[in-house]
């Protein structure tokens, strides 16, 4: 697979931008079907007296579906967020965020008028005391509970159309697992019926834009917990690596001495806890994951599907997916052979 966020190694499963901001995540809420939280500069909704933003009807596409999805009005990822809530804060010029209270990914300042250039490095080039830095960065976002968001633990009809509500707690970093299971998930249909062939984040052309943003979020969100305005996603090159050369200790664990298929005990992430890795237990309880602690990582380089992927991608793999200038193409899927997004995404 050409692409691999370094965040992803750490979290073995099958992990829609869906999140909840806590403030929006109540009865009230939820059958006015309006989420514009005030900002605490001027207490105003969305900032509107600061000239930040304002609550507006939410903006919906009127492309056509394609044909992957035969359904219309079953899930809650439809049109999102609209199933939720159909009025958000439209922010203006550089703010974003759920009130407009903050400045657009490479924007700071009080205005949000200064430009900021954040460089994402090599995780080999950092020194000893940046490398223990971001391991306990990411140590401290998985023990602490979000103060923004909240998970959902039942759909829309599940909660009674928004009057019985369904959320609960999750720590800053398995907020980011569950909503990468929240895209991927299958599509529930009632009884013992599930819609497998959708993910409202892969084998499509959105896959690059979405990870994109789920990533620069991720950033914000271990920024704002560490006060570190200047941290970054440090990356690994695979490129024509021989095996996993960050499956040590120093980095993201190793092998146990005796079950290779769990971390060293010398690594800190020996002690974390897995969510969201069963789907077909969601599934036949026709529920979501509700991010209950699931058993250890598991985790054995090596020992994968090679019929699958055979071997890291080599450097002229990437320089071959560098030729292709055409970005999406037929089915727009995973049968869109050789367009650029698909064969990035492996």
């Amino acid at each position: 697979m050409l692409l691999f966020a370094l965040g992803f190694l750490l979290v073995i499963l099958q992990p829609s931008t869906g999140q909840f901001p806590r403030v929006c995540a109540n009865m009230q809420s939820l059958l006015s079907k309006e989420c514009c939280p005030p900002w605490d500069g001027d207490g105003s909704p969305c900032g509107e007296l600061s000239s930040r933003g304002s609550c507006q009807n939410i903006l919906l596409s009127q492309a056509p579906l394609g044909p992957q999805f035969p359904f219309s009005g079953v899930d809650d990822r439809e049109d999102w967020p609209s199933v939720f809530y159909n009025r958000t804060c439209r922010c203006e010029g550089n703010f974003m965020g759920i009130n407009c209270g903050e400045c657009k990914f490479g924007f700071s300042g009080l205005n949000c008028t200064e430009r900021q250039v954040r460089t994402r490095r090599n995780i080999f080039q950092l020194t000893t005391s940046e490398k223990n830095k971001f391991l306990a960065y990411l140590n401290l976002a998985k023990n602490v509970p979000s103060q923004e968001y909240v998970i959902a633990t039942g759909t829309y009809t599940q909660m009674n159309n928004g009057s019985n509500p369904m959320f609960t707690d999750i720590s800053v970093y398995d907020l980011f697992v569950w909503m990468h299971y929240y895209a991927a998930r299958d599509t529930l249909l009632g009884g013992s019926n599930v819609w497998r062939d959708i993910d409202f984040a892969h084998e499509a052309p959105g896959f690059l834009p979405w990870h994109r943003a789920f990533l620069l979020m991720w950033e914000r969100q271990i920024q704002k917990l560490t006060g570190d305005e200047n941290f970054t996603i440090p990356y690994w090159d695979w490129r024509d690596a021989e095996d996993c050369g960050v499956c040590n200790d120093e980095y993201m664990g190793g092998r146990h001495p005796t079950n290779p298929t769990l971390l060293s005990p010398a690594s800190i992430f020996s002690s974390w806890q897995v969510i969201c890795t069963r789907p077909e237990e969601y599934n036949s309880q026709q529920t979501l994951c509700s991010a209950t602690d699931e058993g250890p990582i598991r985790r054995n380089p090596g020992n994968h599907d090679k019929s699958r992927t055979p071997r890291l991608p080599s450097s002229a793999d990437v320089e071959f997916c560098l030729t292709l200038t055409q970005y999406e193409s037929g089915t727009m899927d995973k049968k869109a052979n050789f367009s650029f997004r698909n064969t990035l995404e492996g």
